[in-house]
């Protein structure tokens, strides 16, 4: 059924499978931060169990199935590594300092700084529809992070800057797909990552517990399936069309919120939602109808 589908469909699914397993690193992520599972840990230490059980993964399939290595840009990979792994660490550090929500809907603004950045270097085309949806749904992200003059502090900082670096990231994530195999990106991803993070959380490492190992083992596994989930959508369609889709992380959070803390979504909430998902629905409605002209 799925073969029946166009590529941009089959693309807007897979990132939406994406955004279910990144909201569900962020609760992790949440927990670990804090007193939930423990003591809180480190931003920086999360992010090294997030790299380093990831990694654990995928050499695990890389030392069972022994693909071929084939002519990887070692300073492309170096430079996503490096995006990838300061907006990941931003991200779980605003996130253990506000709510969930607010952390997640300014740090999901990269799709517009990925947007943006695919005009000039991906020399993409950005019609009319997908402003608009990209539009709505970042007036959907607003709504959902509720500005007010208290809303500008570190941990709204850190967001932000999270959300600018995993918007680079995107775009320097399309240039390599369109020259290297989805799990040759993984698995050179993730070994770089492993070794700027773990080399950063030296410095602040605390032992966790045994909940806390779990919850880091369970926050690189999930990591990777959206990673997959991810590179295997790029490679179908252009990122300026695929990136308004990872708003829809705004909208697991809060259904995840619901479902493990009975956080019920206020009306905020549920327009900001609606919001998202309308651009969403646009987006994909004038696409398909592009591809059948």
């Amino acid at each position: 059924m799925l073969k029946t589908l166009s590529s941009n469909t089959r693309a807007a699914l897979l990132i939406v499978l994406a955004t279910s397993f990144v909201a569900g690193t962020m609760i992790l992520a949440k927990s670990l931060g804090t007193d939930s599972l423990g003591a809180g840990l480190h931003p920086l230490q999360i992010s090294a169990g997030r790299f380093t059980f990831a990694w654990c993964a995928l050499i695990t399939v890389f030392a069972i199935r022994r693909p071929a290595i084939k002519s990887p840009d070692i300073k492309l990979h170096i430079s996503r590594s490096l995006l990838g792994w300061g907006g990941v660490t931003m991200m779980f550090a605003a996130a253990a300092l506000i709510p969930l929500s607010d952390a997640t809907a300014i740090s999901f603004l990269n799709p517009v700084f990925a947007m943006v950045l695919a005009i000039p270097f991906l020399g993409e085309r950005v019609g009319r529809y997908r402003w608009l949806a990209a539009v709505l749904a970042l007036i959907g992200a607003m709504v959902l992070l509720r500005p007010t003059s208290g809303s500008i502090q570190l941990a709204g900082l850190l967001a932000l800057g999270a959300a600018a670096l995993m918007g680079a990231e995107l775009i320097v994530m399309k240039i390599i797909t369109r020259r290297e195999a989805g799990f040759q990106i993984l698995l050179l991803n993730n070994s770089i990552g492993i070794c700027i993070s773990v080399f950063a959380a030296s410095f602040v490492w605390q032992m966790p517990t045994d909940t806390q190992w779990i919850a880091l083992i369970a926050l690189g596994l999930l990591m990777v399936c959206a990673q997959t989930c991810y590179i295997t959508a790029m490679a179908m369609a252009d990122a300026s069309y695929i990136a308004p889709f990872s708003y829809m992380t705004l909208v697991f959070a809060a259904f995840y919120d619901f479902a493990i803390f009975a956080q019920i979504p206020d009306h905020f909430s549920i327009l900001g939602a609606a919001l998202i998902l309308t651009g969403a629905v646009i987006l994909a409605w004038r696409e398909n109808l592009n591809k059948a002209a």
